[in-house]
């Protein structure tokens, strides 16, 4: 079964790749206790059991014809998928094995779903795999001759069967030491393919890559990237805290917008759309602290919305809205990963309520 998205909800599940040794920003300091205060602390709904082992990453929301949601993440360590329940936590299943071939994989970062579709980026085996749910039938594989680091990925739908995918890649001049490429270099930030999904397989095409080279707007330690074509606007994590990690805003075709959010208080991770409506909304950006900072933005003006923290919840890579409504949620969910081993759950009425954020967004 096909399930048609609107371009909302598809913007809703957005991807972090959180960097490990070796990587380009090994050289940074351990990520500090929160310095900003939360306006709220939250329970998490639940906290789905801990496996030592994977270094989940990554997390995207796939509703199932049931009428619940599975959560599907990325484990970097164990190089395969891990499948939750998006009501309970339960772990369902994994899938996968390390290698190189369909259906294996080689430190998996950045994951989203479209339809019945999901694409994983692999750092190592430098691509973007295809699968098609529930079962994970491989569709085919696209970027190798294009990504050399790859982390995150964002995609939307430009026509019927046809996405453009943005895949961002951290490629360093020295990854073990985080010595950056010069400056001239990172206009080859963030690759842009045009994805048709044919029958069975799957048709790629390269269009190019950008990224900024002046001081301002340059993306030197990238991984997470969201959009939002209603604003025509693109979230792209700059990681490097040598030049304050935050989140810089760029066009949809490319260039810097000259603006960047107010540096974050360590590492600015996961980006998440949460659409209230057509226009109207918010985005939700991870700080990676401990205990996590959600920070929350208004959709169409960028300006700060509230800050809040789960009672538990620490070392947030990924996360992903999914704002349909499930038994568990009737107004849907914020997902998030927690001390790189588990799942957890906000439900939205409880963060619509601690921070006054639009009535229609808990509801």
């Amino acid at each position: 079964m096909t399930r048609k998205f609107l371009p909302g909800a598809l913007c809703a599940a957005l991807l972090s790749a959180c960097a490990t040794a070796p990587a380009p920003n090994a050289s940074r300091p351990p990520a500090p206790s929160a310095v900003t205060a939360a306006d709220a602390v939250l329970p998490e709904a639940w906290i789905s059991a801990p496996v030592a082992g994977d270094e989940l990453d990554s997390v995207a929301a796939w509703p199932t014809e049931d009428g619940g949601v599975w959560l599907i993440a990325t484990a970097k360590s164990s190089h395969r998928l891990a499948v939750y329940d998006g009501d309970s936590g339960q772990r369902l299943r994994t899938f996968g094995e390390p290698g190189h071939g369909p259906g294996q994989f080689k430190r998996p970062n950045g994951i989203a779903v479209f339809g019945d579709a999901v694409f994983v980026v692999e750092r190592d085996n430098r691509r973007v795999q295809v699968f098609e749910l529930p079962d994970f039938i491989p569709r085919g594989s696209f970027g190798e001759e294009q990504l050399q680091v790859p982390y995150g990925l964002w995609l939307h739908e430009t026509g019927p069967g046809e996405l453009e995918v943005l895949v961002t890649d951290s490629f360093m001049a020295d990854f073990k030491t985080g010595l950056l490429p010069p400056m001239a270099e990172l206009d080859q930030r963030v690759k842009r393919f045009r994805v048709t999904l044919e029958g069975a397989g799957v048709q790629a095409d390269y269009l190019g890559a950008f990224g900024d080279t002046g001081e301002d707007g340059a993306l030197r330690m990238v991984e997470s990237i969201a959009g939002d074509p209603v604003h025509d606007r693109l979230l792209i994590a700059e990681e490097d805290r040598r030049v304050g990690s935050t989140l810089r805003e760029y066009s949809l075709n490319g260039p810097y917008r000259g603006r960047s959010l107010p540096p974050f208080d360590a590492d600015a991770e996961g980006i998440a759309l949460w659409a209230c409506s057509f226009e109207d909304g918010y985005w939700v950006a991870v700080d990676q602290v401990s205990p996590t900072l959600f920070r929350l933005f208004d959709r169409a003006t960028l300006e700060p919305r509230g800050v809040f923290a789960g009672e538990q919840v620490a070392n947030t890579d990924g996360e992903t809205v999914h704002a349909s409504p499930t038994a568990r949620f009737p107004a849907g969910a914020l997902f998030a990963l927690h001390n790189d081993q588990s799942l957890a759950a906000f439900d939205l009425r409880d963060i619509v309520r601690a921070l006054q954020l639009r009535d229609d967004c808990g509801r």
